[in-house]
């Protein structure tokens, strides 16, 4: 006599059901997956006060010449960054400093 909980089941039924599973699934992982880029690293980022932000520089060092730093539209307006969240002042620095070139 075979034991039922060991045999695999290829029924039609079976197969539709653990394949309509299957694809739902995939479809949340997929809507994960499919945020656009700056909503997932701005997900990413570390606040202000884990990075030790501050809004002067640290000797020479400050925004402006880092390589995570993104300028705003003109030199002396905040841009943002691809470590800290929120507007980052061009003269400020934090421990995520990494200077450019």
């Amino acid at each position: 006599m075979k034991n039922k909980d060991s045999e695999f089941d290829t029924s039609r039924r079976n197969l539709l059901k653990n394949g309509a599973t299957i694809t739902a699934i995939g479809a949340v992982v997929a809507t994960g997956l499919l945020k656009s880029a700056p909503a997932r690293a701005q997900a990413a980022k570390a606040s202000k006060a884990t990075m030790m932000y501050q809004a002067t520089p640290h000797g020479k060092d400050q925004c402006d010449n880092c390589v995570h730093f993104i300028p705003g539209k003109t030199p002396t307006v905040d841009g943002t960054c691809t470590v800290v969240e929120g507007s980052i002042a061009p003269g400020a620095w934090c421990v995520a400093y990494a200077p450019k070139g």
